[in-house]
């Protein structure tokens, strides 16, 4: 008589305490300080909380009480906000200067409001530098992936499509690359927040429609890369 084979457990995923380990871990291995300026958000608010709690409370007991509850509570956000950029800087730190780098911003860190593909709008198959445009209340923002010296040429041939298209909508250009003009990887989605609103949401619409058809014709190369399910490198 057979056997009956004993289903198969699926891999249970870590809890959220060791997935926050393992950020740090992460963080911590690319970047040293991460350390210090945890300690420091926590302890900051906790401070200041002890502080209030002083002079504050006229000596209530409860009052003191609470007031150093709320200052390590500030704390912890404070150390897990700081974790989260930090972790978030590391990870694009590890990809910054692939093909497709720029992709991945796109994909998952875009402010609030702009609309942009993974996908590269235009892109030299040989050296893999690409452009990537995103539409938001900013107008039309390109970014140019790759050395400047060999990527200006994709993102000026694009604003000028997009110019024929939507004569009057401003287009905004940034590079990420190798050059120390360019703007850092990391720094991407907080240059996308500094371009300047002109454009309604309706407008913004109708931008995205007209353009379609310039992304048609867009080459499916390179993908981006996702930065959180990047492995890191063991360090040497």
């Amino acid at each position: 008589m057979a056997r009956k084979e004993k289903p198969v457990k699926a891999a249970k995923e870590p809890g959220r305490l060791k997935q926050m380990g393992q950020v740090f871990q992460m963080t911590r291995r690319y970047d040293k300080s991460v350390v210090w300026w945890m300690l420091l958000g926590f302890l900051g608010p906790i401070a200041l909380g002890v502080l209030a709690a002083l002079f504050l409370t006229g000596g209530n007991v409860f009052g003191l009480v609470l007031w150093i509850i709320a200052g390590v509570l500030a704390g912890v956000l404070a150390a897990m906000i700081i974790l989260g950029r930090r972790a978030e800087r590391a990870a694009y730190g590890q990809i910054a200067g692939q093909p497709g780098a720029v992709g991945a911003v796109f994909r998952s860190s875009l402010p609030r409001g702009w609309q942009g593909s993974e996908m590269p709008v235009n892109a030299n198959a040989k050296t893999q530098d690409a452009v990537y445009r995103a539409v938001g209340r900013g107008g039309v923002v390109l970014v140019g992936e790759g050395p400047r010296s060999r990527s200006t040429r994709l993102v000026e041939e694009e604003k000028r499509k997009v110019n024929r298209i939507v004569p009057n909508v401003p287009v905004t250009i940034f590079y990420v690359g190798p050059d120390e003009a360019s703007v850092p990887l990391y720094k991407l989605t907080k240059s996308f927040r500094s371009v300047k609103k002109t454009l309604t949401k309706p407008e913004v619409l109708a931008v995205v429609n007209r353009l379609a058809s310039l992304s048609a014709g867009s080459l499916p190369i390179p993908k981006g890369v996702d930065p959180f399910k990047v492995r890191p490198q063991r360090a040497r």
